[in-house]
């Protein structure tokens, strides 16, 4: 007899491996995706990424609801009455269905013994929905983000911390690179529309496109032919300022996935580029990204910081660093980072960010650009972090992002803009 797959089930696995175990959302998904039908790997993938969206709501609701919680070998089932919340607020899917679906779920865990009590939960949910969501608006944890983080925020956007934690909660725009050696990005406009989808230029990145709504890659002209490559608008806004030129030795810097330096290739075809990260199984998908751009750089795994290691004492004309930081700029992408980061991780990432920078800058040639680049929107990650560096660094001089008091460019995440992103472009003199 064949063996049913419940979906709910599976996505409840899925969080309680993210909450409990702290593992990546795109370590544990994929896997399970592979199980299931192509339809349903789309609605797996909204109840994973919408529950952590939205898990101080699903956390709030199970207090009210329940007298004390469920733990231990039980605690996957706190995560599935989590996943009927969720499809019963957010999703279309029929509360009838979610309800038996979700209920169906404690056998695929092997609780069958506590359908009733799934059931009772879900049942009680409905009946107290309206008054339980007007409570929910007035209370601390409305905002979805952890509290150490709402802090941070506070303190360093007192004026836009709302602003950032909304956009934080939205579901991401889809962003991508028009491959300029293909087509011009206006010429691959009218094809996309010529496919009956709308697409939108951004206004500062020349080579960035949004889609009115996002789609399968397949269905992108081109894709499979390199015309195209999905990436954020503000990842792509590092070309602006490391401004690479054909003929020069390039250093992509925590390389991986391998997005920027098949920007950098895009832009400077002739430009002999070196990808390096730390991460041996992450290079891979850069190996990926060269081939189906059919692109060629020399990719090798290294610690940025100790660079002899894997370059000697060779310099470089333009250095892209793409440093390791909290990700608190793309929480939209990746809401599992909101419950994965802690407090103590910032001043462990600003020490390595430092000692990066530091282990680097020799091997900048002189006249050479260094662009450091972050996914972050914390000032500590950020402006604190170049403003210590140019202190410490008399050689190195800001150009074109910020002044010395407040160096760098930093963007924030917006609904139709790209995400949180900060730049600092540094000249050696």
């Amino acid at each position: 007899m064949k063996k049913t797959i419940n979906l709910r089930s599976m996505a409840a696995q899925a969080i309680e491996q993210v909450v409990e175990q702290g593992q990546s959302l795109s370590n544990v998904l994929p896997a399970l995706q592979q199980k299931v039908s192509d339809k349903d790997k789309a609605l797996l993938q909204e109840l994973c990424f919408g529950v952590l969206r939205t898990l101080s709501q699903m956390e709030w609701l199970i207090n009210k609801l329940m007298s004390r919680p469920m733990t231990g070998k039980q605690r996957t089932l706190h995560y599935l009455i989590m996943v009927g919340f969720y499809q019963l607020l957010y999703t279309r899917v029929p509360p009838h269905a979610a309800l038996a679906e979700t209920v169906e779920g404690a056998v695929a865990i092997k609780r069958p013994q506590l359908k009733g009590l799934i059931n009772g939960v879900l049942r009680q949910f409905q009946r107290q929905q309206e008054p339980l969501l007007a409570e929910f608006a007035t209370s601390e944890s409305r905002f979805l983000h952890p509290d150490w983080l709402l802090k941070r925020l506070q303190k360093a956007y007192p004026q836009q911390w709302e602003h950032i934690v909304e956009a934080n909660n939205l579901r991401p725009p889809m962003w991508l690179r028009v491959n300029r050696n293909h087509h011009s990005r206006d010429a691959w406009l009218a094809l996309l529309e010529a496919s009956g989808q709308q697409g939108f230029p951004h206004n500062d990145y020349p080579d960035a496109v949004r889609l009115a709504s996002p789609a399968p890659v397949h269905a992108l002209p081109g894709f499979d032919q390199g015309w195209v490559t999905v990436q954020d608008a503000s990842a792509q806004g590092c070309m602006n300022f490391l401004e690479p030129q054909n003929g020069e030795q390039i250093l992509d810097l925590c390389a991986a996935p391998g997005g920027k330096t098949t920007h950098i290739l895009e832009v400077a075809p002739e430009a002999s580029v070196l990808a390096v990260d730390v991460d041996e199984q992450r290079l891979s998908r850069v190996y990926d990204n060269l081939k189906r751009l059919g692109e060629k750089a020399q990719v090798k795994q290294g610690d940025g910081r100790f660079p002899s290691q894997w370059c000697g004492d060779q310099t470089f004309d333009r250095i892209l660093l793409d440093a390791p930081c909290s990700a608190t700029g793309v929480i939209r992408r990746h809401p599992d980072i909101k419950w994965l980061r802690r407090d103590r991780d910032i001043p462990e990432l600003v020490q390595l960010q430092s000692a990066i920078l530091d282990a680097i800058w020799p091997h900048l040639k002189p006249g050479g650009t260094l662009v450091y680049a972050t996914c972050s929107v914390l000032p500590e990650e950020n402006s604190l972090q170049i403003a210590e560096f140019l202190k410490r660094t008399p050689n190195a001089q800001l150009n074109g992002t910020g002044t010395p008091a407040q160096p760098g460019q930093q963007n924030l995440p917006g609904a139709e803009e790209g995400d949180g992103f900060y730049y600092a472009k540094l000249i050696k003199q």
